[in-house]
């Protein structure tokens, strides 16, 4: 198979799946009290998975969305370190540079990142992008609008779905020693301090916590 159709293939079904998952964003955002305009806003306008899960499930929890909204900031921060290494790749500008920083996440970075080839590497960015893009969003679409069908949507449980989707995503990165005890560690702080502060905050504070042994165990 030659390689381009190789990676238009890729990209299609990474699309596919993600539009599956923005499925339960949407539903997830709606029955967390967002409208659907709010909830297709930030699909379109954030279009970061964890970021957007972190945010309505700050405010779905009762936190303010000052504090959904700094969580999902620091959750989104990583794509500023992607695209540090993807900026000599593509080699855009202009109205391109505005669209392809818009789709440097995790999917699209790996993706690009994975080709030995320049120009396959740009391919499978743009190719990636542009169908998560039009698959998440129809996906959260799709959500919120069943949602908004049900005359209660809390029925179904679905304020579990961000900590299991939380969980599956770092449960990948937890087969060596240093990441699972940071993990444990946090978990004890977030718990520690949750009587104290208000809803979502202590995402906060385990987010900075982080952060700064990050920098710390660097220097040293």
């Amino acid at each position: 198979m030659p390689p381009q159709r190789a990676i238009m293939r890729d990209a299609l079904g990474i699309g596919i799946a993600s539009g599956a998952y923005a499925i339960s964003f949407g539903a997830i955002s709606t029955a967390a009290g967002l409208s659907l305009l709010q909830t297709c806003a930030l699909s379109v306008l954030m279009f970061t998975g964890a970021s957007q899960f972190a945010l309505v499930g700050v405010v779905g929890a009762g936190g303010s969305v000052w504090a959904g909204a700094a969580a999902a900031a620091l959750l989104g921060s990583r794509n500023a370190l992607y695209g540090l290494r993807l900026s000599s790749l593509l080699r855009v500008s202009g109205l391109r540079r505005i669209v392809a920083s818009h789709f440097v996440i995790d999917e699209t970075t790996a993706m690009a990142i994975a080709r030995d080839d320049p120009a396959l590497g740009r391919l499978a960015f743009w190719s990636t992008g542009l169908a998560l893009f039009t698959l998440w969003n129809l996906g959260t679409l799709v959500g919120a609008l069943a949602t908004h069908a049900l005359s209660n949507p809390k029925v179904l449980g679905l304020d579990a779905a961000p900590p299991a989707a939380f969980l599956a995503l770092l449960a990948p990165r937890l087969r060596a020693r240093e990441p699972l005890a940071i993990a444990i560690a946090a978990a004890v702080l977030a718990i520690a301090v949750l009587p104290f502060v208000p809803a979502g905050v202590p995402l906060l504070i385990v987010a900075v916590a982080v952060a700064v042994y990050g920098m710390v165990w660097r220097r040293g």
